[in-house]
């Protein structure tokens, strides 16, 4: 019974196995770590986890460190003041010394300085700035003739133009205000004084 016993015993204890020595065991170990470490770190340094870091680093820099850009305005042009002007005070706004370029249409008078490569100095129409350029216009010449030579005179009252003059006069008159700022008007010198004795 001894004999069967142990062979009875024998058939459900399995032999033991030889485990490999524990330096060996150690290795193991430090291999499969060392896979496990360099798995991970390939997948930290993945391309779509270095673009989204990147993303990320971005959005926090503009978010907390960058400073605000708002929008610079321009500045204003200054405010329009409305004067009274005769051919005497306005002869100094013909562009020349950097001043603005004015001209008087009928008795309106024109800040045209944004023209000033037609009206200014050197322009195609300089002899209209700075002085009364009504029946010029009305007869489409830039002569000299066609200014008022008499500056402390009247106005020019144009009753000698023709229909087809004042006609080209009003089309002048209404590009001259779609385009530019009305800012005075042009009397007289008697009227001006006439209008200082009321005031």
């Amino acid at each position: 019974m001894n004999d069967e016993a142990l062979k009875q015993a024998a058939k459900y204890n399995p032999p033991p196995t030889h485990l490999p020595p524990l330096q060996k065991q150690t290795s193991l170990t430090k291999s499969s770590n060392s896979n496990t470490t360099t798995s991970t770190t390939n997948g930290l340094l993945s391309p779509l986890n270095i673009v989204l870091l990147l993303i990320l680093l971005h959005t926090a820099y503009k978010t907390f460190l960058s400073k605000p850009s708002y929008p610079v305005l321009p500045r204003p042009p200054p405010p329009i003041v409305f004067k009274t002007y005769t051919p005497r005070t306005l002869l100094p706004f013909n562009g020349e010394d950097n001043k603005p370029v004015f001209l008087a249409v009928r008795g309106a008078v024109y800040d045209v300085s944004r023209g000033r490569n037609f009206y200014g100095p050197g322009g195609p129409y300089e002899n209209f700035a700075g002085r009364d350029a009504s029946r010029g216009l009305a007869c489409g010449s830039f002569d000299e003739e066609m200014l008022t030579k008499d500056l402390d005179g009247p106005l020019d009252d144009l009753k000698d133009l023709g229909d087809e003059e004042m006609e080209a006069l009003r089309g002048w008159e209404e590009r001259f205000s779609e385009k530019y700022d009305v800012i005075g008007r042009l009397v007289s010198v008697r009227e001006f004084e006439e209008m200082s004795k009321k005031e």
